[in-house]
């Protein structure tokens, strides 16, 4: 399994300041849907933090949060942020078992190669606790590609992304599609997938 796409990673890491620095605000809506289905004061995982603005609202409303994000650069930058560190993970290196209460990857799993996002979603699946939630969101598409920043991106279908968590035990999984933009300032079509383990 490749562990990282060194040019989206080269990307983040040259880019840094300013992608910590845009003010964007925290995934609200969604965020608001993953914590009413944690218990109170349940341990989260953030893979993919990015400035960690998810991650403090996470922390205000009482959550046992870790946060982690792919790049060091990043990661140095959500530190500062929280005041608290944050661990440089890539999702290949994820090893928990049965560790967590939900797991939270807002537009970070969009990077992993189609043929790897099983076996981390198989990773996802075994750190989290029976009961455990796990969101995730991807800009749709119809094959994996590059943007105009060279990143890598996935780009699923629904239909797709349904059938890659169905080879896992969810005794739920529900994908909602939203519009927005991102990084890039263009119209994307984004889904949301949120899954609880059996």
């Amino acid at each position: 399994m490749v562990a990282k796409d060194d040019t989206t990673i080269g990307f983040y890491a040259a880019e840094a300041a300013t992608y910590t620095s845009r003010n964007q605000e925290p995934n609200y809506r969604h965020l608001d849907i993953f914590m009413k289905a944690l218990p109170s004061g349940g341990r989260v995982l953030e893979l993919g933090c990015g400035a960690g603005q998810d991650s403090q609202v996470m922390l205000a409303n009482g959550f046992d949060v870790t946060p982690t994000d792919g790049t060091e650069e990043i990661a140095k930058a959500a530190a500062s942020r929280l005041g608290r560190p944050v661990r440089v993970l890539l999702f290949n290196e994820l090893d928990e078992r049965n560790s967590f209460d939900g797991i939270w990857a807002n537009a970070c799993l969009l990077h992993v190669p189609r043929a790897e996002l099983l076996p981390i979603i198989s990773r996802i699946h075994t750190a989290l606790k029976p009961g455990g939630v796990f969101y995730a969101s991807f800009k749709e598409g119809t094959k994996e590609g590059r943007d105009r920043f060279d990143r890598y991106y996935n780009y699923p279908s629904p239909e797709w992304l349904r059938e890659t968590y169905n080879s896992q035990s969810w005794s739920s999984i529900d994908i909602t599609r939203t519009t927005g933009s991102g990084y890039d300032n263009e119209l994307t079509s984004w889904l949301h997938a949120l899954a609880k383990k059996s």
